[in-house]
């Protein structure tokens, strides 16, 4: 599919509804990449990619997100269920905040800045054939803050569902527990002996494979709603 595999040009197809970009991307491309690369196709709007994408069989197309009527996500999705797929490089020059999320799950392998050096996007282009994901800083740190901020609500999911696997009296018990209640206060507030809130804290800690220090750090992590 690349030139490494078959001594060709990397065909590469660019998509964006501003034809001057088209122009300057095809321009840069062709010009500067010393034979390497060519541009076969370019298309204003994500319809008219994927159209031109069936016919041609591009190796890869540089991809704009903000478009009128399909946007570059979608289109993005659409390319990656041909077959051959192409690689999908978003080309922007803005990134919302969650645009880079979007676009991976999409199926793009990477992010062309429209203002990076024609160098940087050659090198790109090569590289994502090659079989590297091209993500700039930008891109980079934006993907890591949106993992980062995913990890606390997964965590706590995670915290809840295990919770959610005791009986309804023994998640009681080990909530009142991890609030500071001594098993007679857990027992006076719950309307059974002190021997059953006990056994009820023993069976949790045996169910979770944990003890009842780990148990209130669990009841931590689930930051469960208050009730009322």
């Amino acid at each position: 599919m690349s030139e490494l595999e078959n001594n060709r040009p990397i065909r590469v197809s660019v998509v964006d509804d501003d034809p001057m970009i088209c122009q300057a991307m095809g321009l840069i491309l062709n010009d500067y990449s010393e034979g390497r690369i060519t541009v076969v196709s370019t298309s204003v709007d994500g319809r008219e990619a994927v159209e031109r994408a069936e016919q041609e069989h591009p190796d890869v197309v540089l991809m704009d997100i903000a478009m009128p009527g399909i946007d570059g996500i979608e289109t993005t999705q659409r390319l990656r269920a041909l077959r051959p797929a192409p690689h999908v490089l978003v080309l922007t020059s803005l990134s919302p905040a969650d645009t880079v999320e979007r676009a991976v799950e999409a199926g793009a392998e990477g992010f062309v800045s429209k203002t990076d050096a024609p160098d940087e996007i050659i090198r790109r282009v090569i590289g994502v054939c090659k079989g590297a994901p091209q993500f700039n800083s930008a891109s980079q740190r934006q993907l890591i803050g949106g993992l980062s901020r995913q990890r606390p609500q997964s965590r706590r999911d995670e915290a809840r569902a295990l919770l959610d696997t005791l009986p309804a009296r023994e998640r009681e018990a080990v909530i009142l527990a991890a609030e500071g209640y001594t098993n007679a206060e857990i027992a006076q507030r719950m309307f059974i002996s002190e021997r059953t809130a006990k056994a009820h804290l023993s069976s949790a800690a045996d169910k979770l494979c944990i003890g009842r220090v780990q148990m209130a750090r669990l009841v931590e992590r689930a930051d469960l709603p208050e009730q009322r």
